[in-house]
């Protein structure tokens, strides 16, 4: 059904795109305009409305129709992915994917040093303590999570051992991994942020080919989009505490598709304008959902920009790409800069983001006329620029413009606000 009702969402959205162009080729003068200005430039779909005017009324004014137009210099939009253009996380929910399946190309010896890397020494931050109450060190969890792999490693018939992925995944030793692997990921990024923590869950992929990461991304993907949207507790087994103890961890399963997005990101390409992808996701995992066909966003796979590993060939090694920025926060400005700006000569005409990793790039460029944020009811930075387009909704010069969404389905709703996962009435902020 989800499938069903995306593809005919960018039918219709396809049939209405055509037209302004065929019609501008077929008449000319103020008949010509005239038509032009009667056509729909972007489906409503459910967007806000206030928003979707401000959007329709930047690509009518930026795009082929307009007389100041220039092929020369093409204006282009960027979009964040995660929680941007899907609903949910697709690198998030690629790592549990990967776990549940046992993905990973690493020797115990190399997977014990794999999750230290780049980690401070210490305990994480005092949210992060185990049943007991007690604080909890990378020592400690790295020490279970290694003990964890390399019986797992010598047990599971697609690493060393002759037992099904069934048989291992009910053993304790599998759900203490489990636990225990994500609640690490967790306390790295919310102990010392994404500069750490989003570089250390990619190092995960070391060992793997391109292709490799691409198929599991791909499974992922199609797993994900058939899962329930739900948060569901994961807590490892009182019969292995281990130096860590017993620890709860939380993870939210499920993506789906935003028709809006990609209907948005068709029409900017049928008025000249370019769709780029800006990510703090890997490159490599985002291109299988932004580019492939059967997902309906369509983008180049060149315009897909994200994080960097090295590479041994076609192997990925867990190293972070040498002089590559982490494109998240300032990073994404930066990589704009010196992949587009400097090739372009000037900045993108929209940025879509959702968070705190897109607010640099959301406001850093002149040429930027609008910040479209989905608005997940943050705080931080990302909550200033909802603050922002709050109190310029329905203003035809809004520099900010926010769209809700509705967390139960992961569709959107079509105002601004948004009704969380949980909760039982909609907000605008907050």
């Amino acid at each position: 059904m989800q499938r069903r009702h995306f593809i005919q969402t960018l039918g219709a959205g396809s049939m209405a795109l055509a037209s302004p162009l065929a019609l501008a080729k077929a008449k000319t003068g103020a008949n010509a305009a005239k038509a032009d200005e009667a056509i729909p430039v972007l489906d409503p779909g459910k967007w806000a409305p206030t928003t979707h005017a401000r959007v329709e009324a930047l690509i009518r004014a930026n795009g082929r129709l307009s007389p100041k137009y220039s092929v020369a210099r093409k204006p282009y939009v960027v979009f964040d992915w995660d929680n941007t253009s899907i609903m949910n996380d697709t690198e998030e929910a690629l790592f549990m994917y990967q776990i549940n399946h046992l993905a990973f190309a690493l020797s115990p010896e190399e997977f014990a040093a794999v999750i230290v890397k780049g980690v401070p020494a210490g305990n994480f931050a005092a949210d992060y303590k185990n049943a007991a109450g007690e604080p909890i060190s990378l020592a400690a969890l790295s020490a279970d999570l290694a003990a964890d792999y390399a019986f797992l490693y010598a047990s599971y018939k697609g690493f060393k051992g002759d037992k099904s992925l069934e048989e291992v995944q009910a053993s304790d030793a599998f759900v203490d991994f489990r636990a225990k692997l994500y609640f690490l990921y967790e306390a790295i990024n919310d102990s010392y942020g994404p500069d750490i923590g989003y570089p250390w869950v990619i190092y995960l992929f070391g060992g793997l080919s391109v292709a490799q990461v691409s198929a599991l991304a791909e499974e992922s993907n199609d797993f994900n989009l058939g899962e329930a949207l739900r948060k569901v507790k994961y807590t490892s087994p009182k019969s292995l505490p281990g130096q860590a103890g017993v620890v709860t961890t939380a993870h939210t399963h499920g993506l789906r598709l935003t028709p809006e997005i990609a209907a948005l990101m068709n029409a900017l390409r049928a008025h000249g304008i370019d769709v780029y992808v800006s990510s703090a996701s890997l490159e490599e995992v985002v291109r299988v959902f932004a580019c492939s066909p059967k997902y309906g966003y369509r983008v180049a796979p060149e315009n897909v920009i994200g994080l960097r590993l090295e590479r041994r060939g076609d192997v990925f090694a867990p190293e972070y790409r040498k002089g590559w920025p982490l494109n998240w926060g300032p990073g994404k400005s930066i990589v704009i800069r010196q992949e587009l700006v400097a090739q372009k000569g000037y900045g993108p005409l929209m940025v879509l983001g959702d968070s705190d990793g897109d607010y640099d790039m959301l406001r850093d460029f002149p040429e930027t006329q609008l910040g479209v944020i989905v608005n997940r009811l943050k705080k931080g930075k990302i909550g200033s620029l909802c603050k922002l387009g709050s109190e310029q909704i329905g203003k035809s010069d809004s520099r900010f413009v926010l769209q809700g969404r509705e967390e139960r389905t992961g569709q959107w709703t079509p105002d601004e606000k948004t009704l969380k996962l949980g909760a039982a009435e909609k907000k605008l902020l907050g």
